[in-house]
């Protein structure tokens, strides 16, 4: 059964919960029982300037920037220890706000925190370089310094809003930066609870911000010229429209967008392991995962027991509530996008394609779809190239392994895949022929905090996790200084 409703109704800007100008709210809907679970403020474009505003003034006044970089870092290391002692609150709440059972959010919840631990220990590394220049009859020093960027605004999606929201806040944080954050209005909740993390952490008033709204919300962010970056993870299309509202003042732009990730399984792959990572690489969280390897092309040889096995191990997953304890899956986040993934397979079918297993909704209450593979698909087909963010698996045969890398690489996206084969040479072979930003060997859902990821083509720029997310809240200055002679 759910919970009692959470009541959430403000935003947060300067370090006060203030509610929207406009006095409007929308409700949150608990994807798993349609009941309405909280109701949080509709921010307006005057709620965006003025938390802009806040952000630009505490990065002015070096609110943020004045404690060492080491003072910064603990205030990092506090923020992931207080996360940790409210795990299984945030769990709970990531569970109501998104559909996932509970024992899932759990390990997201823990992922976040390895997010602000990582980048606590990183904010006291960052440092440029000298260099002496000139003759030495005219002798100079140079030296560059590394700077936070500004002010950053930050829009993250509904499928795994912790994590997403702790992968830009934390270097962005660690570098020094003032953040505006945007959740999703699909699942705003734990975004709100990390802002009251946030505060008692001892991050300081307007350091960072969080409007909730809808899609205006997130426009009026994006193209406010107080802004000097934006990070952006969500769809393709959305990504399109955030690079265009950034031309006002040229703010820098990173993104993470969308996926069909190929997944590659040779003949002397061992199919029992490789039918159970597969399937974990597109069903976990429904699908809802941009990463998720959504496009199977197995070698001939392997191909039917393959997929049998990736739909028997879809069968058994129990998909259910987020507190039933044998739930492996949830609900999908709204009505709109259940309707959009069955649409996606429906149309499959009237295109030819065969469903192997699940293609029904389940039950009447909930927004719940099944584990589906569907076999008997062409690479021209609808289903086949465009993102369904659902967990739905296209599986089709392969003879020649070069024609496979060509049909895998046959998209507009490039965030992940994998391949599968007991042969490393050649798993490393087809690794470096894929087009992605991240490819698992023997592995498709795999990587931490240390891990970069990000996409190639329209997947995306930049990267987050690492040291490379940090770069994408620095800029260089070079200062060359003239010596006595």
């Amino acid at each position: 059964m759910a919970d009692h409703p959470v009541v959430v109704g403000k935003l947060l800007i300067d370090g006060d919960w203030v509610p929207a100008t406009s006095g409007r709210g929308f409700d949150v809907v608990d994807p798993g029982t349609e009941e309405v679970i909280g109701h949080v403020a509709d921010a307006s474009a005057a709620d965006v300037d003025a938390a802009v505003r806040a952000a630009r003034r505490a990065f002015d006044e070096e609110r943020w920037l004045r404690l060492s970089s080491a003072q910064r870092g603990i205030v990092l290391w506090r923020v992931a220890d207080l996360m940790a002692s409210r795990a299984e609150e945030l769990a709970r709440l990531e569970s109501r706000d998104v559909g996932m059972p509970v024992s899932q959010a759990a390990l997201m919840v823990a992922e976040a925190v390895n997010q602000f631990r990582y980048y606590a220990g990183l904010a006291d590394k960052i440092h440029g370089s000298t260099v002496d220049l000139g003759p030495a009859e005219r002798r100079m020093h140079g030296a560059t310094y590394r700077e936070p960027v500004g002010v950053v605004a930050m829009i993250v999606p509904w499928n795994a809003p912790l994590i997403a929201m702790s992968m830009k806040l934390a270097p962005a944080l660690a570098a020094g930066c003032a953040c505006v954050l945007k959740p999703s209005e699909e699942a705003p909740l734990t975004a709100l609870a990390l802002g009251r993390i946030l505060l008692e952490a001892g991050v300081p008033a307007g350091v960072v911000n969080i409007v909730t709204g809808f899609g205006p919300t997130g426009a009026a962010l994006a193209e406010h010229p107080g802004v000097d970056k934006i990070s952006f993870t969500g769809s393709t299309a959305v990504g399109r429209k955030i690079v265009a509202a950034a031309t006002g003042n040229l703010k820098r732009v990173s993104l993470e967008l969308g996926g069909k990730s190929p997944v590659v399984v040779l003949p002397e792959a061992d199919i029992d392991a490789a039918a159970a990572g597969i399937a974990v690489g597109i069903f976990w969280n429904s699908g809802q995962i941009c990463t998720s390897g959504t496009r199977l092309f197995a070698h001939e040889s392997v191909y039917e027991k393959l997929v049998d096995a990736i739909a028997e191990q879809g069968r058994s997953m129990k998909v259910g509530y987020g507190t039933d304890p044998d739930a492996l899956l949830g609900p999908l986040i709204s009505r709109r996008q259940l309707d959009r993934v069955a649409g996606f397979v429906d149309r499959g079918v009237d295109a030819g394609a065969r469903i192997v297993s699940g293609g029904q909704r389940l039950g009447e209450r909930g927004f719940y779809y099944p584990p589906t593979v569907v076999a008997d698909v062409t690479p021209a087909m609808e289903i086949v190239r465009e993102e369904i963010f659902g967990p739905v698996l296209c599986a089709m045969p392969f003879t020649d392994l070069d024609d496979a890398i060509t049909l895998a690489n046959d998209t507009e996206y490039g965030l992940a895949g994998s391949v599968w084969t007991r042969d490393i040479a050649v798993a490393h072979r087809v690794a470096r022929r894929l087009r992605a930003g991240r490819i698992g060997v023997n592995v498709h859902r795999a990587g931490g905090v240390q891990m970069p990821v990000g996409g190639y083509k329209q997947s995306g720029w930049g990267r987050e996790n690492g040291p490379d997310a940090l770069e994408e809240y620095l800029e260089t200055k070079s200062v060359v200084t003239m010596l006595d002679r």
